[in-house]
């Protein structure tokens, strides 16, 4: 039976390359001189710290630069709170997703069950695997999940035949 899983997986190297190009960038940058102003990355979470708010936003808006220079989607961050730490710093996580949660699961099988199509979903873990009996069944399948769930950046990988 041929088979596709549908994943939410960033490719990490090119999200560290991303926050290394933007540590450069704001280590060489005129504005940042003598600031605390700087982006880190520990697992999934991207931490960016600064002056005030103003200065958080310059520094996400040159990650998200980076990142989508490297072909990495912005929907794979989730943003947190600003919080003030010590004196008048503050500092703000963005959380890089990966997996899909069982309520977007459930929401890609529902969508798939309700097309009619002759292919059955099932979730496994993270990810939900796609198969059916015919390949033609499985890229409608592929078309059909992009176009309704449009807020999360799947992938579809794992095709067999």
């Amino acid at each position: 039976m041929p088979s596709f899983d549908t994943v939410c997986e960033p490719n990490m190297v090119e999200v560290k390359n991303a926050v290394e190009n933007t540590a450069k960038e704001i280590a060489t940058r005129f504005d940042f001189k003598g600031t605390p102003a700087a982006v880190d990355i520990k697992d999934k979470e991207i931490t960016l710290t600064g002056d005030a708010e103003f200065q958080l936003t310059q520094v996400e808006d040159i990650l998200t630069s980076k990142l989508t220079k490297r072909n990495v989607d912005v929907r794979y961050l989730d943003k947190g709170d600003v919080q003030k730490i010590g004196g008048d710093k503050v500092k703000q996580v963005f959380k890089v997703r990966n997996g899909i949660e069982s309520e977007q699961a459930k929401k890609i099988t529902r969508v798939i069950k309700d097309s009619k199509l002759k292919v059955q979903a099932a979730i496994q873990g993270d990810a939900v695997r796609v198969t059916g009996a015919k390949r033609d069944d499985l890229q409608a399948a592929m078309a059909l999940i992009k176009k309704d769930i449009a807020d999360m950046p799947l992938s579809f990988n794992n095709f067999r035949d």
